[in-house]
């Protein structure tokens, strides 16, 4: 690994959360969380109460990077071809075109995924997990950098369908965004005076920036002690009590990329376990399901990834 590689996408990285920081107050650790499943090449399900900065953090980090970004609107009435395109007939020369979908983009806005049907929100399932959609009997690559950042509201249930299993497996993080501190609510109204902050905000990182990003959060070094206690906190959610499925080593997968995109933000060439630690439960914690009685107990996924963390030692 290059060490002149580190200091470039710490650049691109500090850049960015700056400029992201400009419009979202007092959410740094949220941007840090955003950005770092980003650079391991994950997807986001933010999950909050409207009003949150939800989609404003989507829009901010768009404008943030000179790429290409689209909104999707998920509503009960949306088509799998709404997201993934179809072909329309030409008149003009007697074939049929193929139009892209929403999907076809750097960065895509899935609002409010839940409000889609089952049929819909697996259209983005292969787009998620394989980089491609597969259209009329063909499979359409995706551009390198395919990033989804979706949102739901945990509270309304009314008109909504809940993501199964493995469309929650596709997403490395989920987090939720709450409320700022007094203080910084005061700012964000100083801020809305006139014009919204997210409208002055300039590209300030290119798509090949991006990429560079990854490419170097991949080389961060992570030793087998690490590896070995990374596997050892996801299966003891296959076991625990109450928990009806447990984490797949999907999750495994992504808390190692996650830690080591943080690894790479905190100028290390390797990962510590601080990091691993720090990303867990919004890695692991929405992979789980939970049985009825534990449910009723008032258990929650957080709570058994926070309980696994404290009952397994960290590696010397």
């Amino acid at each position: 690994m290059s060490r002149h590689g580190i200091p470039a996408a710490r650049e691109t990285y500090r850049k960015i959360m700056a400029s992201i920081e400009l419009v979202m107050h007092g959410q740094s650790g949220a941007i840090r969380r955003l950005l770092a499943a980003l650079a391991s090449g994950g997807h986001v399900l933010l999950e909050d109460f409207p009003g949150t900065g939800k989609t404003t953090m989507a829009k901010a980090l768009a404008k943030s990077i000179d790429a290409r970004f689209k909104r999707l609107q998920f509503t009960p009435d949306l088509l799998p071809s709404d997201i993934t395109g179809v072909s329309i007939y030409d008149q003009r020369d007697h074939t049929f075109r193929f139009h892209e979908g929403p999907v076809f983009t750097h960065i895509l806005l899935a609002d409010e995924i839940n409000r889609a049907s089952p049929r819909t929100q697996s259209a983005l399932l292969e787009a998620m997990g394989e980089g491609q959609v597969s259209v009329e009997g063909q499979h359409r690559a995706l551009p390198d950098l395919f990033f989804v950042l979706a949102t739901q509201n945990p509270i309304e249930f009314r008109g909504t369908y809940p993501l199964p299993e493995a469309q929650m497996d596709r997403f490395a993080m989920q987090f939720r965004l709450g409320y700022v501190e007094p203080a910084q609510e005061v700012a964000i109204l100083s801020a809305h005076e006139e014009n919204p902050p997210i409208h002055q905000l300039e590209p300030c990182a290119t798509v090949a920036d991006i990429q560079q990003l990854k490419e170097t959060a991949r080389s961060i070094r992570i030793s087998e002690e690490l590896k070995r206690y990374m596997v050892e906190v996801v299966a003891a959610t296959r076991t625990h009590p109450g928990v009806q499925l447990g984490a797949s080593p999907r999750a495994s997968i992504a808390l190692m990329k996650v830690a080591q995109a943080l690894a790479l933000f905190d100028g290390l060439e390797f990962v510590t376990p601080e990091q691993i630690r720090e990303v867990a439960v919004a890695v692991v914690a929405h992979r789980l399901v939970l049985d009825p009685q534990a449910r009723f107990a008032g258990a929650t996924p957080r709570a058994v990834v926070e309980e696994i963390l404290k009952k397994i030692p960290v590696p010397a």
